[in-house]
């Protein structure tokens, strides 16, 4: 069955489960596209409806999942769809809304991982947040914050496990709030005691943590992540370093809190060098040149490796978000200037970062096969593509050159 899935780890793990079930139950599956959506920017729904087009154009039928088909509990109605997406509207016979989970209960379904598209097998352990931040229209698409079981996670692991599997990926939507009563009171965060129960209780090598907010990184969770089994990779979504820009995002840190956090996860004791990763909004609205200098000058201070990188979207052309209606809007010219200038720093630290990492050893995953081809990652995901026979799914040791 063909899919696309738009960025989100959550769309990924669900995507499993879907493809699992459409094996077992649907007939023709070569004509019906599954696409995985995403609503964090208007690009991102613009190009969604691009997707839906061009695969109708080419006589498929397009069954549609992930935050663009629901809101809160349910699947959007038809009637609000396609007020939503008007322009999908005369396609409407051959589109399908689908909840995420094939099943109600969403952890419920349980797949052959035999069969897994991803060679790291993400692993959802949260759901969903209470956090309300002023540029976010995941939270009004989702609802409130719910904890998985650690009977649950800790029994698909060892699924994951029995496959032969090596890697996993913890993530979320908002990961680190686990058994928290409120994902906004990050202070009663049991995460770290969720990674101690997994390195406690299961034997897969490489663990992962997916983007997770800086507030929950507390002196507990610098502690239990010095384990070498859980990589030296680490993705924090920190938006911006201003504290005026975070105070209008209604963020739950201040630029001082999460320098703290940046300066600890640099000085882990690992193997290898620590990755770090940054999830970063520019030109959100009154962002002065000021607040951006700020956030530029500290992507090279904490050598951040990796950005996920976007211009503020206000959301104007469908569903809107709280910061839709804040005054002083930048305009885009100054918002994709900005962010070819973050990219721009981001290359500069990641070619560093590269060199630090060449002629050491790694042991590096192969990800993916594609004829003599293969795509691995280190330890520190740096990508590396090697035309060596090796099997998906192998680690390998591997001088980085």
């Amino acid at each position: 069955m063909p899919y696309k899935v738009f960025w989100c780890k959550v769309n990924k793990y669900f995507l499993n489960q879907r493809l699992d079930f459409f094996h077992q139950n649907w007939n023709n599956l070569e004509d019906t596209l599954l696409l995985a959506t995403c609503v964090v920017t208007d690009r991102a729904k613009n190009k969604r409806v691009r997707e839906v087009k061009h695969a109708i154009n080419q006589w498929l039928n397009v069954a549609i999942t992930g935050c663009g088909s629901f809101s809160r509990w349910d699947l959007v109605s038809q009637s609000d769809f396609y007020s939503i997406y008007p322009e999908l509207k005369k396609y409407s016979g051959k589109i399908t809304l689908l909840p995420e989970s094939p099943s109600k209960n969403w952890f419920e379904y349980r797949i052959c991982w035999k069969s897994s598209v991803y060679t790291k097998n993400f692993l959802i352990v949260q759901n969903w947040c209470d956090n309300h931040c002023s540029f976010c229209l995941t939270v009004a698409k989702r609802w409130p914050h719910l904890s998985r079981p650690l009977e649950e996670i800790i029994q698909e692991i060892h699924e994951i496990e029995d496959q032969w599997w090596k890697e996993i990926v913890i993530t979320w939507i908002n990961l680190a709030a686990r058994w928290c009563s409120n994902s906004t009171r990050y202070e009663e965060t049991k995460f770290p005691y969720l990674l101690r129960e997994i390195l406690k209780q299961t034997t897969v090598p490489r663990i992962r943590i997916s983007s997770m907010w800086p507030e929950y990184a507390n002196d507990e969770f610098f502690d239990v992540v010095s384990d070498d089994r859980i990589l030296p990779h680490f993705h924090y979504s920190i938006q911006s370093f201003s504290d005026n820009v975070l105070k209008d995002m209604w963020r739950h840190y201040s630029a001082k809190q999460l320098k703290n956090v940046l300066k600890k996860t640099s000085n882990l004791k690992k193997k290898h060098f620590i990755s770090i990763w940054a999830d970063i909004i520019v030109g959100f609205p009154w962002e002065t040149e000021e607040d951006f200098k700020e956030t530029l000058n500290w992507i090279e201070e904490y050598w951040i490796t990796k950005l996920h990188a976007f211009p503020f979207s206000d959301h104007t052309q469908r569903e809107r978000i709280p910061a839709s209606f804040l005054p002083d809007q930048i305009e885009y010219k100054i918002k994709k200037e900005r962010e070819d200038r973050l990219i721009a720093m981001w290359d500069k630290v990641r070619e560093q970062f590269i060199k630090k990492n060449t002629w050491i050893e790694h042991q590096v995953l192969i990800e993916e096969k594609r004829g003599w081809k293969r795509k691995w990652r280190t330890e520190n995901y740096i990508q590396v593509d090697i035309d060596w026979e090796y099997n998906r799914g192998e680690i390998v040791n591997y001088v980085l050159k």
